[in-house]
């Protein structure tokens, strides 16, 4: 499958290991990055490249250019194929139809629309440029957006119930106070900033990261004593692990630790 221009899926998105951090770019910036089938299937295709990529621990995805993310789904592209329900795996939804146990951040660099929003929540972190903005525009096209039944978990019920209802474009700054965004920097700052925060993320431990990012969403899932004892579960293996003795053994010596990853 193509895009209008002519692009492949490996085209539409492309996949970039830098210093361990996995960079997958959607590439439509003509096309405010909107979600046609190429950049959808690409973005599958690079999720699952990085599971297998043993080199790449962190992976952010950001789009091509200074004024989009991605705008959402591809509304010319919806309304030629006459699109009725989206079916589940329409786009990548991390935790719900990929699995992706290493951590994720979104870089964005412009809007995050709709099917955009929904590439950002789903993503562990989020790191936005100053003129970035954020809409779940379903409501004035008379699409749905059932992906943001998560929502209400990250930021307050209010808030979502707002962003939700209206329609309604959030500036960065107020979905950095909000809880949606981690950090609001200068643009041209964007990429150093995700760089560095996901080689920070990737000097750690890995079985502790994978570990950590697992239990962060065990409260919206289960009930606290069923969460407490889920994460203990989870956490055993990593007490157990080789690494768990290098962290205070290295502490001991005063030498950088030398994660094995068991």
């Amino acid at each position: 499958m193509t895009t209008s221009p002519g692009l492949t899926a490996t085209e539409a998105v492309t996949y970039a290991v830098t210093n361990g951090v996995a960079w997958l770019t959607i590439n439509r910036p003509e096309a405010h990055n909107a979600l046609n089938k190429a950049v959808r299937d690409g973005l599958f295709a690079g999720l699952r490249r990085f599971n297998e990529d043993d080199d790449a621990k962190v992976l952010v995805l950001t789009g091509a250019g200074e004024k989009a993310f991605c705008a959402g789904g591809d509304l010319k592209e919806m309304a030629d194929d006459a699109l009725r329900v989206p079916p589940l795996d329409f786009v990548p939804q991390l935790g719900r139809n990929i699995t992706v146990d290493k951590p994720t951040i979104a870089a964005v660099n412009g809007v995050a629309l709709a099917g955009g929003f929904l590439l950002a929540q789903t993503m562990d972190l989020c790191i936005a440029a100053d003129h970035a903005k954020f809409a779940i525009s379903e409501v004035k096209v008379g699409r749905g957006a059932p992906w943001a039944a998560p929502l209400p978990w990250m930021i307050p019920p209010r808030v979502a119930m707002q962003i939700l209802l209206t329609g309604d474009p959030i500036d960065a700054r107020r979905a950095q106070e909000v809880g949606l965004v981690n950090e609001v920097v200068p643009g041209d700052q964007l990429v150093a900033t995700a760089q560095r925060v996901a080689e920070r993320i990737a000097a750690n431990a890995p079985l502790s990261v994978r570990a950590a990012k697992q239990t962060v969403r065990l409260v919206a899932e289960l009930p606290l004593a069923a969460a407490y004892d889920e994460a203990e579960r989870i956490w055993e293996p990593v007490y157990l692990s080789d690494d768990a003795q290098e962290g205070p053994a290295s502490f001991r010596d005063k030498r950088p630790p030398q994660w094995t990853g068991r």
